[in-house]
């Protein structure tokens, strides 16, 4: 697993955190001051799984630390399409591999277009055509 550990308070949204085992994207982050004088400051952070797309939620001290996984943005192309899959060779080592296809970019692939797909604690997903 290649993460990196970093403080809450750092984050951002649209930025990754690995919640639950999975790499998920922020999409909500607040922070609240303590009542009292004696106290942390809290923050509620809201994320998507990348690869499963379920929603998680923590909430934590401002300055616990965390995992970020370390996210390669690769390109690929498209070789062929079989069923739900999709058969990439990578343009930089020429490794070929199957991926599940997207059902939001199902209309745009076709074999021979390059596309962009991520490397994140050992899973990939097909992002984009370019």
């Amino acid at each position: 697993m290649s993460t990196k550990v970093v403080e809450i308070k750092t984050l951002k949204v649209g930025k990754y955190i690995v919640l639950g085992g999975e790499a998920s994207k922020i999409t909500s982050l607040t922070t609240s001051s303590p009542k009292g004088k004696h106290g942390a400051a809290k923050a509620r952070l809201e994320a998507v799984g990348i690869f499963d797309n379920q929603k998680r939620s923590i909430v934590k001290p401002v300055d616990t630390k965390v995992d970020i996984p370390i996210i390669d943005k690769r390109v690929g192309q498209v070789l062929s399409i079989q069923g739900n899959n999709v058969q990439l060779m990578d343009m930089e080592n020429y490794d070929t591999l199957d991926l599940p296809m997207p059902e939001e970019l199902k209309d745009q692939i076709t074999e021979g277009i390059e596309v962009d797909y991520i490397v994140a604690l050992g899973n990939m997903k097909i992002m984009r055509t370019k």
